[in-house]
């Protein structure tokens, strides 16, 4: 059957090394293949097109690209498709992997991940996307978790400005002195029980020590914040709270790389939405700083099977 259906769609190696189908060409076989296996007529098929390798398997199986440059499938998954965190869904683990990892990654729009995919025929609707993103970026940045390299003790504590549904909250963020993130939490409020809430959430962290030093601004909400947590045991007596403005610097220039990625999407509709995506946010930031044990910072392949592998899936 394989040789039957290369002689008949002629599918030979381009002359230059491609990762996805080089040329309208290819790419219209991609459709025609697909359409033949949804319709019942080709039960199994695996060919080698340019760089790439085609993958058909199952009654109703997945088309999925494996190239040296990361993977990308389409179509419907099939019996065998065996990723439970998955089954069920119209796409592959694969694509909905690489369309979130890439959404958290970078400054894109849903509409423009939408073209993206369709430029690597997968054929998605933007709102489909959003739907990946809710149900995924917290799950990531969950499981991210017991991953992370460990932090130093001393915290430099700072919030930004995040919009949602036309009004401004707040994003406390903490790093540590090499610039490692420690943790995050969105709040409605600047004050102390938000600020508390906070210092509680980044202690329990897996990665997480009690700090030396806690460096923050003037804003008179973390004394008191730290007087309690320190009476009430929650806190090492001994940390020092430094209200150093200029000591901040490091957290002030990390804010960027979270601005930087709510640019595109002009705020968020929702606080439950707001929290889930900058989860994904912070935990992709973590990735790429190098956070994460035996995966470097610039390894984007590396990270990409990490990541696949949190999920059990192929990358």
């Amino acid at each position: 059957m394989l040789t039957e259906v290369m002689r008949i769609y002629g599918l030979v190696r381009p002359p230059v090394d491609a990762g996805f189908f080089e040329t309208e060409h290819h790419a219209q076989v991609s459709r025609d293949i697909r359409a033949a296996i949804m319709g019942g007529r080709l039960i199994a098929l695996t060919a080698v097109i340019g760089s790439g390798k085609t993958i058909l398997s199952g009654s109703v199986a997945k088309l999925a690209i494996v190239s040296g440059v990361g993977m990308i499938g389409a179509g419907v998954e099939g019996e065998d498709a065996g990723v439970a965190d998955f089954k069920g869904r119209h796409f592959t683990g694969e694509v909905i992997l690489w369309a979130v990892r890439w959404y958290l990654m970078f400054p894109v729009s849903y509409r423009d991940l939408e073209l993206m995919l369709a430029d690597r025929g997968v054929e998605v609707d933007h709102t489909t996307i959003f739907r990946w993103i809710q149900a995924n970026a917290a799950e990531v940045e969950k499981r991210l978790r017991p991953h992370l390299r460990s932090c130093n003790g001393s915290w430099r504590v700072d919030e930004t400005y995040i919009k949602i549904k036309g009004r401004w909250t707040y994003l406390y963020r903490a790093v540590d002195g090499r610039g490692q993130t420690v943790d995050f939490l969105l709040a409605a409020r600047r004050d102390a029980a938000a600020a508390k809430r906070f210092f509680r959430k980044a202690l329990g962290q897996p990665h997480t020590v009690n700090p030396r030093t806690i460096t923050v601004d003037k804003n008179a909400a973390y004394p008191k914040a730290v007087a309690e947590m320190k009476g009430a045991g929650a806190l090492w007596p001994r940390t020092r709270l430094r209200q150093c403005k200029y000591l901040n610097n490091i957290t002030e220039q990390d804010h960027r790389r979270i601005k930087r990625l709510t640019g595109p999407g002009l705020g968020f509709g929702s606080f439950r939405t707001a929290r889930r995506t900058l989860a994904g946010y912070e935990a992709m930031a973590m990735v790429r700083k190098g956070q994460v044990r035996k995966v470097a910072g610039r390894d984007i392949k590396a990270q990409a099977t990490f990541i696949a592998g949190l999920f059990q899936a192929v990358a």
